[in-house]
């Protein structure tokens, strides 16, 4: 499934999302828009704090961005953090086991150690909390909902935890069995084929279209 142009707007059922590609390791960028509420969440600033703030000022005008939520503490995903912050006044959330890495690494204060089950607010839409351990220690995903036609599409926003064709980078066998473990238990087994995963780089995909290749991943070790 290819991905979406950087300036192009899709609609996940109310919320509006844009994005952008950041940095030498190309990666995504993700701006979540309540167009009713003008609030916004953005996901992963990961270089490049010009571009992420014309991504953030190219959502609706006087939209304040409420949270950057940050996936993971690797460099790559958080180079343009504190200059996002600095100009907006956004709040951090990461996950609990990440944040101080994000703090030490950035400067920046994490308002939200965040645990799986927690939620975070997009407006009027409650987006929920991932734990996917592996990455690294406090790896998480967004799941947004769509709800369309009475019944609920999700897209996720998964960091480096899952890419077409794979799991995200692990650096022992014990860290790659406990991300398979919870892609596993807390994605595949909980959502349907038709929800969307959205890779910190590259293109998107389906759930139902890595599906079939559970068992070959766990197999190959990575």
């Amino acid at each position: 499934m290819t991905g979406m142009a950087d300036d192009e707007v899709e609609q996940l059922g109310t919320i509006q999302l844009r994005r952008t590609v950041v940095g030498p390791l190309a990666t995504n960028v993700y701006l979540l828009t309540d167009p009713t509420a003008r609030r916004q969440v953005l996901i992963d600033p990961g270089d490049e704090p010009d571009t992420v703030l014309a991504l953030v000022g190219s959502g609706l005008p006087r939209a304040t961005l409420d949270t950057v939520v940050v996936t993971h503490r690797h460099l790559d995903h958080i180079e343009a953090l504190a200059g996002v912050v600095e100009v907006t006044r956004a709040r951090v959330a990461t996950g609990y086991d990440d944040a101080d890495a994000v703090t030490s690494t950035t400067g920046v204060h994490v308002h939200r150690a965040l645990r799986h089950g927690d939620k975070v607010l997009i407006g009027s839409v409650e987006a929920e909390v991932i734990a996917l351990r592996g990455h690294t220690p406090g790896s998480i995903a967004l799941a947004v909902p769509e709800h369309r036609d009475g019944k609920v599409r999700w897209h996720l926003f998964v960091g480096d935890a899952l890419f077409p064709g794979g799991l995200g980078k692990t650096a022992t066998p014990d860290l790659f069995a406990q991300l398979y473990t919870d892609l596993v238990v807390r994605v595949f087994d909980r959502y349907d084929d038709e929800t969307t995963v959205r890779p910190g780089h590259g293109l998107m995909t389906t759930l139902g279209d890595e599906r079939p290749h559970l068992r070959k991943w766990r197999e190959r070790g990575w």
